[in-house]
């Protein structure tokens, strides 16, 4: 079992919630999923732990901005992971089997709103899911469904039909157009990600499921290139190399919240492949975020580098929040701590210890980085990218160290208004 499969944090923050029901407001505290996984036979994950801490919601509300809908929409989110057992994590899109996905997305959208805008009414949840549900029920109504007894190609042809060429629903890869990544946008606009096209096509043959109009096993062709629609086809009639074209409910939602968290990451310089080392040779190349005493030596770094340093730093002072490819902390940090409820990847510890690091919450983030070390711990570095993420996690934590034993750091003077102070508006 690879490592991404088999690591678990120390505590999560799911909870459970029906399914498209009536809301209820709970509390926003993390809590171990035992009861979600018992239930599906997976055994209790986490049970009897403390809580992880995430920072965004409290440090938001330190400074007097408002989190009330964000925390609503993270707890829906939370509802719908709570769900996810092992075997419904593995389960395919087309057989709808767990959380919610509509809805989990839908959160996701709904907090990241919330997150950049000042609106007192939070972004309709239910009146999205009620569209999706429409367009669901249309493909069952009139003339778009295919006649009775029809084998799957033609019902696909059919859908296929339906969802592209009627609807007029289309794949947009534009990256600066996030847009494409949120339901609600491309619920409204038609046009959007594989991924969000994958997870409405899913909802189709989940309604024509529940009426009991399928007398086959549906799957999903999930495209891995940059210009395919997402299809179905007899699942009975697939192959061997299909398998990596199967999307499964944990990938939809792990694969949406990367490229979010990818979309949003504040440090865009592609000097490396990786998020986590372009930010901390933000911090090694240029001056840190708080404070004269974490100035660095610039050594012999060139021009470009000192430029692209200073640039990003300059951003981050001024919080420009009007183009994603500048990046956006809040929704960065949003999906870093959405990826880590989802138990997807150690490596989502260590990046978002990074982004803790620039917001000043030095405590916290080398809590993070202890986690991330620990959960790696008896594993050798595979290749040199993973090698330079190692040492760079050590510099990180040395670093984080030394500044909590020179500022006499504790938990009784976090810097609660160190960060969004200073970028404390989305505009």
């Amino acid at each position: 079992m690879s490592c991404a499969a088999a690591w678990s944090p120390p505590s999560s923050a799911l909870g459970r919630r029906p399914c498209r029901g009536r809301r209820r407001r709970s509390s926003v505290r993390l809590r171990p999923r035992a009861a979600a996984v018992e239930q599906e036979g997976g055994g209790a994950a986490g049970e009897g732990e403390a809580p992880l801490r995430l920072v965004l919601h409290d440090s938001l509300d330190a400074v007097g901005v408002a989190t009330a809908h964000a925390r609503a929409a993270r707890e829906g989110f939370v509802a719908q992971v709570g769900r996810l057992t092992r075997v419904s994590a593995g389960s395919s899109i087309a057989i709808s089997r767990g959380p919610d996905l509509a809805r989990a997305a839908l959160c996701v959208a709904a907090e990241d709103d919330s997150l950049v805008s000042h609106s007192s009414v939070p972004l309709p949840v239910d009146a999205f899911l009620a569209r999706l549900d429409g367009l669901s029920s249309g493909f069952c109504a009139g003339g778009n469904f295919p006649p009775s007894g029809a084998p799957p190609e033609v019902f696909f042809d059919y859908l296929d039909r339906y969802l592209y060429i009627h609807k007029g629903f289309r794949r947009t890869n534009r990256v600066s157009d996030v847009r494409t990544m949120y339901l609600h946008s491309v619920l409204t606009c038609r046009s959007g990600s594989a991924l969000m096209l994958a997870l409405i096509y899913s909802e189709i043959l989940k309604t024509v499921r529940i009426y009991g109009l399928l007398d086959f096993d549906p799957e999903i062709f999930f495209p891995n290139d940059l210009n395919s629609l997402p299809r179905g086809y007899d699942k009975q009639k697939g192959k061997l190399g299909d398998e990596p074209h199967i999307m499964t409910s944990k990938s939809l939602l792990v694969e949406t919240l990367r490229t979010l968290k990818s979309t949003f990451w504040p440090f865009q310089s592609d000097q490396f492949s990786s998020l986590f080392l372009n930010a901390v040779a933000v911090n090694h190349y240029g001056p840190g975020t708080l404070g004269d005493n974490q100035a660095r030596s610039h050594g012999n770094i060139s021009a470009i580098e000192m430029a692209a340093a200073k640039a990003a730093h300059h951003r981050l002072m001024r919080g420009v929040w009007t183009n994603v490819r500048f990046g956006d902390m809040r929704r960065a940090l949003a999906a870093c701590e959405r990826l880590i409820l989802l138990h997807h990847n150690p490596h989502e510890l260590r990046d978002y210890a990074a982004l803790l690091y620039h917001c000043g919450y030095y405590e916290d983030c080398l809590h993070y980085l202890s986690l991330y070390q620990t959960a790696k711990a008896g594993q050798s570095p595979m290749n040199r990218l993973e090698i330079l993420e190692d040492e760079a996690v050590n510099t990180l934590k040395a670093r984080v160290t030394l500044i909590l034993a020179e500022d006499g750091w504790s938990s009784r003077c976090r810097p609660v208004a160190s960060y969004w102070t200073k970028n404390s508006e989305p505009w």
